[in-house]
């Protein structure tokens, strides 16, 4: 399977617009904005890279973090990508850790994913019985790959597996449940990849994250509350240095991975998770299958 001039997207936090642009990875062509039967999605950019193209979507929105991870529309953006035809997403993420080794500016490529949000739609295919597909691997393995070697080729180090727990925001963790996550085996929290990995999957996209750590989560560490700084006193001056070269890097780490992605032709399993449906003749065009289902719920 021949991935085609556009198929590679990245999903960005919080001023992974301008860092991208900035950086100069890759000359914006042109802006979509596509419409979906969820309502809006979020802006997609076309980038020409390094022999490549890849489109870029900002989940927060592109001026900064003007919405939070709990009211992003993650069915619209991720329907608009395959409509775009994108087949291969690299999400950008910055969780906190609950693994106590995991430090503030480390980088991490979760492995694996427990998923506490509460209120997200997070199904394509409402009302139907579709959709009962296998996680054995929710984060691409081809991507992490990619990812882990994208990292490295940068000069900095990775953690190459790790538990990515989400949970619903917009507010913070309390120490009590970074506990039990920790218990559960969680390594990193966070607000973003959940449900986008699971939609991305049912339209049969490849999809995993690039981490880096933005502080330890709550009671990992114990920290004074300091009133109107970021996390409110969670993140030390010197660990705010080691993120803040994590994210200088973030763009160089991306371009590495794109690189890597865009010569090499898919052979992971994600590309054929409904299988079954389409050899049972109940899922044909899916991203007309999402409609159909969308327009009678």
């Amino acid at each position: 399977m021949r991935t085609n001039r556009a198929a590679l997207a990245v999903i960005g936090g919080s001023k992974a617009y301008d860092l991208l642009r900035d950086n100069g990875f890759g000359k914006e062509e042109k802006k979509e904005i596509v419409k979906t039967p969820y309502g809006p999605a979020a802006s997609a950019r076309l980038f020409h890279g390094d022999g490549y193209h890849y489109w870029f979507m900002s989940r927060h929105g592109e001026k900064g973090y003007d919405t939070a991870a709990a009211y992003v529309n993650y069915r619209a953006n991720i329907w608009a990508l395959k409509k775009l035809g994108v087949e291969r997403i690299v999400s950008w993420s910055g969780p906190g850790a609950v693994n106590p080794a995991i430090a503030p500016g480390d980088f991490a490529v979760p492995h694996d994913a427990i998923d506490m949000t509460r209120n997200r739609a997070s199904n394509f295919f409402e009302g139907t019985g579709l959709g009962f597909i296998r996680m054995s691997e929710p984060f691409c393995p081809e991507i992490r790959a990619a990812a882990i070697a994208g990292i490295a080729a940068t000069g900095a180090g990775a953690r190459d597996r790790g538990v990515y727990l989400c949970t619903e925001g917009p507010r913070l963790e309390t120490a009590a449940e970074i506990k039990m996550f920790g218990q559960w085996g969680a390594d990193l929290v966070g607000m973003t990849l959940l449900p986008e990995a699971f939609l991305a999957r049912q339209m049969e996209m490849c999809y995993a994250a690039v981490c880096y750590c933005t502080n330890y989560a709550e009671g990992v560490v114990a920290r004074d509350f300091r009133e109107g700084e970021l996390f409110e006193g969670m993140l030390s001056a010197a660990e705010k240095e080691k993120v803040e070269d994590a994210v200088f890097r973030f763009p160089h780490v991306i371009a590495e991975t794109l690189h890597r992605l865009s010569r090499r032709e898919r052979g992971c399993k994600c590309g054929v998770a409904m299988e079954r449906y389409r050899r049972e003749g109940r899922a044909g065009d899916l991203l007309q299958l999402a409609k159909s289902c969308a327009k009678k719920s």
